[in-house]
């Protein structure tokens, strides 16, 4: 009889139970509330699943996984890791794309999915090199997939969001971003940056750093090599080089207190932008004094440190805003960085700050001149639109220009700054009025000598008007309570969840009788306001809207007042008055994208060029599966995609078609099928989804890239190797289309952007364009993979050429009927424009019927 040794038993034991489990894990997946170290293919959960277990559904040591809901918000979960004792979040999967409770979180082969209840994505890991065998969730915090081998094809490690655990090291090429606030997880102002020679925080409003690792006097460098990662552990904070062994920076914690031998330290970027690292003993903070934040006091803000904590006050001259931050008590204007022509009409002055208060972006930035007298400052921050103010210092001569946007200040002293530099901010005085002219004396005067020879002739005409009056004065009494009644009723209308309503004379009076104009489309005007309690707004004046009564305009306002995302232009109120509609929006201070991209501006950096893609697409993700009722933007396009200095980007007029009937089709898609980026499915009477959208985003990114307009003339030349040397060409998503195939994707950046682009990342955002741009839409991804694709958390699959074929037919009608003949991988011989089949941007507005 065969025996077993008792060391063999245990193992049979656990080979028994994994076949049990393995078994057992389907049923888990519908009534599951116990919590597991491993989960395996075929796992469903979602926080209705595990909700006696607070949404958590595998832990491990001190850690747990699970549907996290910051704040108690009833409609926002995110999948998290958490430490357990501290319950700190210390991962999360979708910062950026919250999910309801019912979102189910799909493990299979191929990788994990987190699915809205509508089955749209809203979150997954890429494509991985083999099938998935298990998720795990390790003691050290690692949430990760296993292979066949017990290998990691994926780990959250590789992601991080704003914090660093031991055993995690953050390698050079990757960085920590700060959240919104501690119930919003989407990526916020600050970065924490791993670089070859330090860690530097930096504020991403203007890419300006705010403290840096090297420069901390708690810090000691033990050696000259490279930078290769960050760690954190219970001994302290260091920077080791490439091997992961050799120690440059160091910060040596002291013994815990507690009896723990090993205590457990977390390194986290909060969301005021300080860099701490948290334990039960002891909290390192950087920077260490709260007056070196950007933003600790607002704009313009004087901060004061007290102790461990500071207070803020406005500089001499200043007041408080109600908006935050600090005006002048002059009444003047701040300087915007935007430069607007309705802006910028008065004169330029500045404001003096005094000599004892400093700015916290001159200790890491280089002066823009040195040697130079203050005049020549000044007169460098007045011929720059994007300038805000200016730092000298009379001792070096050197000058500090402030761009884009200003942050909070502090005391200098003779341990912290320089008190020979003084500073000076920018602003604009009111444009003065014109005073009354002559020639309306003259005309009162002339009435004065007229009067007594008309004054008979009106006396005539009046006892006339008075029989006529009288015949009908029953008449219009009785039509005027009838009017009075239906306007009562119109009065009292209450429905639910309405923004703010604000009366046509209120309006009127914040925008100045509507004189400054910012913008304009097809819905109407937009024009600059401020309302009582001093905040900016931006009044839009519709056109165009459709004949429907008072209360279905109210109604179709209180759903989109009450879209709320951080990617979106929020609805502050409306008027609707008589024929009066206006719609109130939150002001953006840079405006479109369109100014920064074409104008004449300073050019957009690659990072931001990005940054504004990726939060464009995050915003239409949200209308198309975030909101209960899905909504079309129908007109995506740069003008519709406004910035603001808080590195904010945001979608506008959305939610406008649902104010438009049937019956006014010619004028809706006069209105909203901006030729250059309409879906080919406009042409065919087909029906508009939100693919539709896709399409269109997918020309404004090819916009971002080269930044000019797709279909604006212009020569193109040919890079050398290549069957032509300098071709008219001016349909852009053509040459990428070409490009794509020859795998050149660096030739399509912008040129003023002079090389400065991650050449990995530009390709991505090129195929990822072409990829919406196929010409069914079934075969576009969502907006939610885009947004996933373009933060670099997707891979981007390989768009499909024979669906982009039509791209080279529009291409051929915009420039020389021959070019490209012959030209890459996909041309034929007979490329002539003769044979290009109807172009979709040149087909009018009239052309595209049917309503939507």
């Amino acid at each position: 009889m065969a025996s077993f040794s008792s060391s063999s038993a245990p193992t049979i034991l656990r080979l028994f139970l994994l076949l049990l489990f393995s078994v057992s894990a389907p049923l888990l997946t519908v009534a599951g509330s116990v919590a597991h170290e491993f989960v395996y293919p075929n796992f469903t959960a979602s926080y209705l699943h595990f909700v006696d277990n607070s949404g958590v559904f595998l832990s491990s040591s001190a850690f747990s996984a699970g549907f996290h809901n910051p704040g108690g918000q009833s409609s926002r979960y995110y999948l998290s890791v958490i430490h357990a004792p501290s319950f700190t979040v210390v991962w999360t999967a979708n910062p950026s794309a919250p999910v309801p409770p019912s979102a189910n979180l799909v493990l299979a082969p191929a990788g994990l999915t987190l699915s809205l209840p509508d089955g749209s994505l809203a979150w997954s890991t890429p494509r991985l090199a083999a099938p998935v065998v298990a998720l795990q969730l390790l003691s050290s915090g690692e949430f990760r997939l296993l292979d066949a081998a017990n290998a990691s094809l994926w780990s959250s490690f590789d992601h991080p969001t704003d914090t660093l655990l031991p055993s995690q090291l953050l390698p050079a090429s990757a960085s920590l971003s700060s959240a919104v606030s501690d119930n919003d997880p989407s990526p916020g102002n600050y970065r924490l940056l791993i670089t070859p020679g330090d860690a530097l925080l930096r504020w991403t409003a203007i890419s300006q750093n705010y403290w840096s690792l090297s420069t901390d006097v708690r810090f000691t460098k033990d050696s000259n090599l490279e930078v290769g990662y960050m760690a954190v552990n219970a001994t302290g904070l260091y920077l080791l080089a490439g091997d992961r062994q050799t120690t440059v920076f160091r910060m040596i914690s002291p013994p815990p207190h507690s009896s723990s031998p090993d205590e457990f330290r977390i390194a986290k970027l909060d969301p005021s932008g300080k860099f701490r690292i948290l334990s039960f003993d002891t909290d390192f903070v950087a920077p260490s004094n709260d007056c070196d934040l950007p933003s600790v006091c607002g704009s313009l803000g004087l901060c004061f440190p007290i102790a461990n904590n500071s207070i803020c006050r406005c500089p001499a001259s200043f007041g408080a805003s109600l908006a935050g931050g600090c005006s002048p008590a002059d009444g003047s204007i701040l300087a915007n960085s935007s430069c607007p022509d309705e802006d910028n009409s008065g004169s330029v002055s500045y404001i003096t700050l005094g000599s004892q208060i400093d700015y916290f972006g001159t200790k890491f930035s280089t002066p823009i001149t040195a040697g130079a007298n203050i005049s020549a400052c000044s007169d460098l921050c007045s011929r720059n639109c994007s300038c805000l103010g200016f730092f000298y210092n009379n001792s070096s001569k050197t000058c500090y220009i402030l761009e884009h946007q200003i942050g909070s200040l502090f005391i200098a002293d003779n341990g912290s700054g320089d008190t020979s530099t003084a500073g000076y901010i920018k602003t604009l005085s009111q444009p003065s009025r014109q005073p009354p002219s002559s020639g309306s004396q003259s005309l009162a005067r002339l009435l004065v000598v007229l009067l007594p020879t008309t004054a008979t002739v009106l006396l005539v005409i009046s006892i006339c008007l008075v029989c006529y009056a009288m015949r009908r004065r029953n008449k219009r009494q009785t039509t005027a309570e009838i009017s009075n009644e239906e306007a009562g009723k119109e009065d009292e209308i209450a429905i639910p969840g309405l923004p703010t309503r604000y009366t046509y004379a209120e309006l009127e009076a914040a925008t100045d009788n509507f004189q400054t104009r910012i913008g304009s489309g097809g819905f109407g005007s937009v024009y600059k306001g401020q309302l009582q309690d001093k905040s900016f707004v931006a009044v839009k004046k519709i056109n165009a809207v459709s004949v429907q009564g008072r209360r279905e305009f109210c109604t179709e306002i209180a759903v989109i007042g009450n879209i709320h995302h951080v990617n979106l232009v929020r609805l502050r109120g409306f008027c609707a008055q008589g024929q009066s509609r206006l719609l109130v929006y939150e002001y953006m201070n840079r405006f479109s994208l369109d100014r920064a991209l074409f104008g004449h501006s300073l050019v957009l950096e690659w990072r931001e060029r990005l940054q504004i893609a990726v939060g464009a697409a995050r915003g239409l993700a949200y209308l198309h599966t975030g909101c209960e009722h899905k909504i079309i933007h129908c007109d995506v396009k740069p003008e519709n995609i406004l910035l603001h200095d808080h590195n904010q980007v945001k979608i506008a007029d959305f939610g406008l078609a649902k104010l438009m009937s049937p019956e006014q089709s010619g004028l809706f898609t006069t209105m909203r099928g901006t030729r250059g980026y309409l879906a080919p499915e406009w042409l065919t009477n087909s029906a508009i989804t939100d693919k539709a959208d896709v399409y269109s985003f997918g020309m404004v990114l090819l916009e971002i890239v080269r930044g000019r307009k797709n279909r604006k003339e212009q020569l193109w030349t040919e890079p050398s190797g290549s069957c032509g040397s300098s071709t008219p060409e001016t349909y852009f998503p053509m040459v990428a289309l070409e490009m794509h195939g020859r795998g050149t994707y660096e030739d399509l950046a912008d040129p003023r952007l002079e090389g400065r682009v991650n050449e990995p990342e530009l390709e991505r955002v090129v195929k990822v364009a072409l990829c919406c741009l196929h010409r069914e839409p079934a075969q576009r991804p969502s907006m939610t993979k885009v947004a996933a694709m373009l933060e670099g958390t997707m891979l981007v699959p390989h768009p499909r050429l024979e669906s982009l074929d039509f791209l080279r037919s529009y291409g051929r009608g915009f420039g020389d009927p021959n070019a490209r003949r012959g030209c890459g991988p996909n041309s034929t011989s007979a490329g002539s424009g003769s044979s290009a089949s109807p172009l979709l941007s040149y087909v009018s507005s009239q052309e595209v019927s049917g309503p939507r």
